[in-house]
């Protein structure tokens, strides 16, 4: 059972952004078989829900929000149209749990929010300079490598696929990739992406484009001073590639004017709707969180409120 906040936490706010659909898969495959009494899979929904009260019990956010793929966003695609096209399809059966993690959100009273022209990650970008603006840390929790260029003295990481579940900040992205979180969209565009289908500079791997940016800075002082790379089989190669470093650099950079109108009020921790919570556990067959609701008191300790909201 959680309890309510501490007084450290009321005395600072803290946004957790969680990236939808990456807990949603990972909670999927890591359950591999759970059901419901009517015999739908419930294996990803239930993982879900376990993973977002721990990581609410472990860092105690003020505020919440869960943001969603709604689409590839249209410049990118215009700049690639490969871009993520060799992503295989979701599994069916966690299609169809997608839309019962979000009914058990809005009955914990949790945001949910998707566009259907941005992906996640802008959308994550977008809350996190809204809440930096309002002076609130932020802890991002996904796997994506792209969301170390956020990363700042008030922003930090939690990756789902390290046991450690450290939270990384600029200290642990210069020991991971050898550059500053500031460089992080320049390291991108000269290695590539795999995961996105996006196409690096032929032989320049993840140590070589960290020594290229520690000696020149950034991406347009490497190409002003293009003449001191060595050694000139490198140089050839990021001369011949100069066009697609510069695709590269608009595709991997998020979009922090993503429209997601939502204000950091609406993101405020509430306390989940016991009835409708209840319901929806006995519906699904999940026993063990059924008793730890009826065990919680007040029933709002799963989901602890700020001050603001008492």
């Amino acid at each position: 059972m959680q309890s309510g906040p501490t007084s450290e936490t009321l005395a600072r706010r803290r946004l957790l952004i969680v990236d939808g659909h990456a807990f949603a898969y990972r909670a999927f495959f890591a359950i591999r078989s759970l059901s419901a009494p009517d015999g739908s899979a419930t294996n990803a929904v239930f993982g879900f829900i376990r993973m977002l009260t721990k990581m609410q019990t472990k860092l105690e956010p003020t505020h919440l929000a869960v943001v969603w793929d709604g689409g590839l966003a249209p410049e990118r695609m215009a700049l690639l149209p490969e871009y993520k096209a060799q992503r295989p399809e979701m599994p069916a059966s966690l299609e169809l749990q997608l839309d019962q993690i979000v009914a058990f959100l809005r009955a914990a009273n949790i945001v949910s929010l998707v566009h259907p022209s941005y992906e996640a990650d802008d959308g994550i970008a977008a809350l996190t300079r809204q809440a930096m603006e309002e002076g609130l840390e932020v802890v991002i929790a996904s796997s994506d490598k792209d969301f170390m260029q956020l990363v700042s003295t008030g922003v930090r990481l939690l990756n789902p696929n390290d046991k450690t579940e450290a939270l990384l900040g600029a200290e642990e992205i210069r020991a991971k990739t050898g550059v500053e979180p500031t460089q992080i969209v320049d390291w991108l565009s000269l290695i590539g992406d795999a995961v996105d289908n996006i196409q690096g500079v032929p032989g320049v791997g993840l140590k070589t484009a960290a020594d290229l940016l520690r000696q020149f800075g950034s991406i347009d002082a490497l190409y002003r001073r293009i003449g001191e790379v060595r050694p000139e089989r490198l140089r050839m190669s990021l001369q011949a590639s100069e066009k697609l470093v510069r695709r590269n650099q608009q595709l991997v950079r998020l979009n922090p004017e993503a429209p997601y109108e939502v204000s950091l009020e609406q993101l405020v921790c509430k306390a989940g709707d016991a009835a409708a919570l209840r319901q929806l556990y006995a519906r699904w067959g999940f026993k063990p969180l059924l008793r730890e609701l009826e065990y919680a008191s007040p029933a709002a300790d799963l989901f602890p409120e700020t001050a603001a909201a008492r």
